[in-house]
């Protein structure tokens, strides 16, 4: 075990990620499937800021949730559409309730119903009241600004790199956005203006990591220029490479993740940061899974295509032979030694099939003139 995880830390394995680039991408379809089918039949969980409504806020110390439910109930709003949260900070525990669109007098008799249950000032009650259509202008322009950085990611890697390798990164980053959003649909995770800005945030991330991958595609493909080696071993030579960086990117970037997530949310009750934080997470793994079994197989397929690589797209080299190219940078050449006995024979039959070849083709003798 530990000479693998050596193996692992030099860049010195051999995993077939090319040979097996079929098991990503089948699991792969199956999640974006079952989030197309979630979107469709479930949709999101949109929060308060994209839908519309009113959220009160107030002192949990002598306030239940049942209490809540009854006061909602009691102004004639559906329990079963209302959010109710109970929040643990360090100031003790407080509960959120968010609605639909309410009315200011509706609003204001909660408000008040709240104070009077809890024991409080019913400026102690706070109450945040958000329009739809603020959230539609912040899904506008995130959608704007999701398609600008694609164009300007595709400029800068065809120019570069190469425009395969720009249509690869695309797909591997829209691949962890649907992924993403379905994690959200199928969980029934609630979608707030922090999620829509850490899906964005780990656009970067997933290009991140498919850049450092394509940068050693990119390196050994003119390494290996002279050596005829197939594009299916310069990817496996350079995904087992890049492997342990990418491991090491990808726990230095999560770690401080987990601590929002755990500390920031869990312990301190930080609702925004737990919104941030999940979403910052989930596409974070996926960045690093797609880099490694999306994009660059893809590129891999793609560039297999070329008249270069074509002739040589059914050779794989695997194990040792793939350690031994990766470290002299060519084939072996295979040469079939004959044993001396076996030599000898043939030595043999070839001197036999000469003299009866020779005498075959001897020239006839004159003949003689008869004496008369």
């Amino acid at each position: 075990m530990s000479g693998r995880l050596s193996r692992l830390y030099r860049g010195e394995t051999t995993v077939n990620f090319y040979g097996r680039r079929w098991v990503g991408f089948t699991i792969s379809i199956v999640i974006m499937l079952l989030t197309v089918v979630s979107l469709f039949t479930r949709g999101l969980n949109l929060g308060m800021d994209f839908e519309g409504g009113v959220a009160w806020e107030v002192s949990a110390t002598s306030l239940s949730v049942d209490d809540v439910k009854n006061i909602l109930e009691a102004n004639q709003i559906d329990v079963n559409e209302a959010k109710v949260q109970v929040l643990s900070g360090s100031e003790g525990e407080r509960i959120r309730v968010q609605v639909g669109a309410q009315s200011d007098a509706v609003s204001s008799q909660v408000q008040q119903a709240l104070a009077d249950k809890a024991g409080v000032e019913i400026n102690d009650v706070s109450v945040a009241v958000v329009s739809s259509s603020w959230g539609a202008s912040i899904t506008e322009k995130a959608i704007r600004a999701l398609l600008i950085f694609f164009l300007v990611v595709s400029l800068y890697i065809s120019w570069r790199f190469e425009w395969k390798m720009a249509v690869s990164a695309i797909a591997a980053m829209a691949h962890d956005v649907i992924i993403s959003v379905g994690v959200y649909s199928i969980f029934g995770f609630s979608v707030t203006p922090a999620t829509v800005i850490a899906i964005l945030t780990i656009l970067g991330f997933s290009l991140y990591d498919t850049i450092v991958v394509f940068d050693k595609v990119h390196d050994n493909t003119k390494r290996f220029s002279a050596s005829r080696v197939s594009y299916g071993d310069i990817t496996n030579i350079s995904m087992n490479q890049v492997l342990m960086r990418s491991i090491n990117t990808s726990i230095a970037a999560v770690l401080p993740v987990l601590s929002l997530l755990v500390i920031g949310s869990w312990v301190l009750g930080a609702v925004a940061l737990e919104e941030f934080a999940l979403a910052l997470l989930v596409g974070m793994a996926l960045g690093t899974y797609s880099s490694i079994f999306i994009a660059t197989p893809l590129l891999a397929m793609l560039k297999t295509r070329e008249l270069k690589f074509k002739p040589l797209a059914n050779e794989l080299h695997l194990g040792e032979e793939m350690s031994r190219i990766a470290g002299t940078g060519k084939k072996q050449t295979r040469v079939r030694v004959v044993a001396s006995q076996e030599m000898q024979e043939l030595v043999g039959a070839s001197r036999e099939q000469q003299s009866v070849t020779a005498a075959l083709s001897h020239p006839p003798r004159p003949r003689k003139n008869k004496r008369r």
